[in-house]
């Protein structure tokens, strides 16, 4: 197993998943670039989002990947989340149906009641791929589809940076992070009864560089991967 501490270049102090995002709640839309996983998602060919009539977005945090399904076509989003400040900023945001606090692992939502799963952002935070992939596979229809999309494991490593907020007072605050390569994520997938569809993998390109010039040295590096499974069932 690849553990994140081997590549750690920031020492940062570190705090749990659900302190950690109760901190960043505030400030968390300001930080988070789009061309993370939202523009990964726009260039996947495999769904077509408005003929998905149901979403469950699991680690659905500010509502932002939620508002973005809605606005692709998709009628409904059901959300859920470990962390009630995040939950309270979907709610504000208005896109989801429903809202649920709960872990990924063990969300609650219907079985076989979604033609559309959906994870943004959040595998770095689990230490075990497999609970999610299984939870995505009992949640989706027949035929559905679990999109995952997150940082490249590439990046996390050469970066040596975990996911991270500044504080308050300006500290910079690590949020546990675990580094999964693309081979943890297709034995989680696998194992787990679905089939691979697709996979897009962005790199550090201009637009990037000219968000974040200090990424310069990144340039044509990974920095995000998406995976588009199918429920064979």
């Amino acid at each position: 197993m690849v553990e994140f501490a081997d590549f750690d270049s920031r020492g940062y102090p570190t705090v749990d998943v659900r302190t950690g995002y109760a901190g960043w709640a505030e400030t968390y839309e300001r930080t988070v670039q789009d061309a993370m996983d939202l523009g990964v998602l726009a260039r996947l060919a495999v769904p077509r989002w408005a003929g998905l009539g149901r979403a469950a977005d699991l680690g659905c945090g500010t509502g932002r990947t939620g508002a973005w399904l809605r606005a692709q076509g998709v009628a409904a989003v059901d959300g859920v989340d470990l962390t009630p400040e995040m939950l309270d900023r979907a709610r504000a945001r208005g896109a989801h149906e429903r809202l649920v606090e709960a872990d990924l692992a063990a969300t609650g939502l219907p079985t076989d009641g979604y033609p559309l799963v959906i994870s943004s952002l959040v595998d770095e935070h689990l230490a075990d791929l497999g609970p999610l992939y299984r939870e995505a596979r009992r949640l989706a229809r027949p035929g559905g589809l679990f999109v995952l999309v997150g940082l490249h494991p590439h990046f996390i490593m050469a970066a040596g940076m975990p996911t991270h907020y500044d504080g308050p007072d300006g500290t910079p605050t690590a949020i546990t992070t675990h580094v999964h390569l693309v081979s943890d994520h297709l034995s989680a997938g696998l194992a787990a009864g679905w089939e691979l569809a697709e996979m897009r993998e962005a790199v550090v390109d201009e637009e990037w560089i000219a968000r974040k010039p200090r990424w310069a040295r990144y340039r044509s590096h990974p920095v995000s991967a998406a995976y588009v499974w199918r429920n064979p069932a």
